[in-house]
């Protein structure tokens, strides 16, 4: 086991109106540490029975907590943000270990999840409604906000503190109660988070929290219930549409983010420099397991051999291994699924045409690792370029037009992020405007950031997360008409 982690301290129990308990019967389910394949730990495996007390105790506590002031949650959320901040090392810690980041990248997580709960704690008292009188004269309108009442929150693996703190911040804010599902294979960050709301002073009831092995189980259950009004979801489209239809029998608010298939423009006219640490931070953040990655690289004919080379090389320096060691660059992917997907990705382009500039292979020894890869000459027919790859693979086609580029990169059922590298002003707005994504990177390669709306359009998801708009998301709109 790597001598960063401690695992002494670890949360590892269900947390249910307020108190830590274990599951029915003893069970559990293993976490493996993806670099190494060692079990770091067992957690809780909850089912039905403990999925039914959560959703419960957060609908007990959903009257008393939405009649707290802002101000009181205000307060725990920016006492949460201090305690996140202080534990960054012993977070990012658990994070490397459970899902195999560099440690560096890890402790950006945990900052980047940290201003989210800033961010929404200086959202809390700002909830505003609105007063008019009516046309006639006769009646005065009064708008305000309440809490939609109970979520329910599912995160996925690939930003284990980031995706909770991006749900429960917001939660929080408005008043709502949870229950929490985190990722089967990432459970010990997000559990860590729990206790860090627990010691910032959060009630009793407000956030609940179900690991489990068998998702569909506990979530069908609280989504089932009746109790719950709300539900987030951050996963795969396939789960998100199973979600919306439970929803539709309760007529449950919905926020999803699902799959991309991020396109990453860049234009005859890119300062090819730029383009290439925008290509490094838009594929490679990760290793490349993110919703925003770029997936297909449109690079124009003009500009395609400059660009391949230079990406090439900048990716070929990078270094493999685990992420607790000093000096990588990327770490191993989630698990062998994944790894075996994106073996089977890159051989499939291979075998229809598509050159490897550098990587193409995993390398020896243990752990889920595969050597961080370009491709070029990537025909369309490739299942790459309609497949989500999750991993450190970069694929390249070459383009003559600007319609024709666009008409590709809108060439595909998701909708989450477009990146453009351009020096035209005229042509940015161009793409920003006719890309079919609900986020784009012009000349950047990141798009997240606690105080823009993150999300996507078509099978990318619906709602947004972050910014002004994100405590929307969890309050209904009351019109109370007064009579003159």
């Amino acid at each position: 086991m790597s001598t960063s982690f401690d695992p002494s301290g670890l949360h590892t129990d269900l947390f249910i109106d307020g108190a830590w308990q274990k599951a029915a019967g003893g069970a559990t389910f293993p976490v493996e540490n993806p670099a190494t394949h060692e079990i770091i730990a067992h957690v809780a495996d909850g089912g039905p029975e403990e999925a039914q007390a959560a959703i419960e105790a957060a609908g007990r506590a959903q009257a008393a907590w939405g009649k707290s002031t802002p101000r009181e949650r205000a307060d725990i959320l920016r006492r949460a943000f201090e305690l996140v901040v202080a534990n960054t090392d012993r977070l990012a810690a658990i994070m490397t270990a459970e899902m195999g980041k560099p440690l560096a990248e890890a402790k950006g997580e945990v900052a980047y999840g940290a201003d989210m709960l800033r961010w929404f704690s200086e959202e809390a008292v700002r909830i505003g409604g609105d007063h008019a009188t009516s046309v006639d004269g006769n009646t005065r309108i009064m708008i305000t906000k309440e809490p939609v009442g109970p979520c329910v929150l599912v995160t996925p693996w690939n930003f284990p503190l980031a995706m909770g703190a991006r749900k429960i911040a917001p939660a929080v804010a408005a008043g709502c109660t949870m229950v929490f599902k985190p990722a089967e294979l990432t459970p010990l960050t997000s559990l860590a988070l729990v206790q860090i709301f627990r010691e910032a002073g959060l009630p009793d009831g407000v956030l609940n929290v179900v690991t489990t092995a068998s998702a569909s189980a506990v979530v069908g259950t609280w989504m089932g219930s009746g109790i719950a009004r709300k539900v987030s979801f951050t996963g795969s489209t396939e789960v998100g549409k199973i979600l919306l239809r439970q929803a539709a029998d309760n007529v449950m608010r919905s926020s999803m983010e699902l799959g991309g298939n991020a396109p990453f423009i860049v234009l005859a006219d890119a300062d090819i420099e730029k383009a290439v640490d925008g290509a490094m931070k838009a594929k490679m953040r990760n290793m490349g397991e993110a919703c925003t990655a770029a997936n297909r690289f449109f690079v124009h004919r003009s500009v395609a051999g400059e660009f391949g080379e230079k990406f090439a090389k900048k990716i070929s320096e990078l270094r493999v291994g685990n992420g607790a060691l000093a000096g990588t660059d990327v770490g191993p992917v989630i698990e062998q699924k994944g790894l075996d997907k994106v073996e089977s990705l890159v051989a499939d382009a291979v075998s229809k045409g598509a050159r490897i500039l550098t990587g193409g292979s995993r390398p020896e020894g243990p752990g889920y690792f595969y050597t961080p890869t370009v491709l070029t000459d990537v025909p369309l027919d490739a299942d790459l370029m309609s497949t989500e790859i999750f991993g450190p693979v970069a694929a390249i086609t070459a383009f003559d037009s600007e319609d024709e580029v666009l008409r590709l990169a809108n060439d595909t059922e998701w909708g989450l992020v477009g990146y453009v590298f351009t020096e035209n002003m005229d042509k940015a707005l161009r793409f920003s405007a006719e890309l079919e994504v609900g986020m784009v990177g012009l000349n950047t390669g990141l798009v997240s950031n606690p105080a823009a709306p993150f999300g996507g359009v078509k099978q990318s998801g619906l709602g947004r997360e972050g910014g002004k708009i994100g405590i929307e998301e969890f309050l209904e709109t009351k019109y109370t008409a007064i009579a003159v």
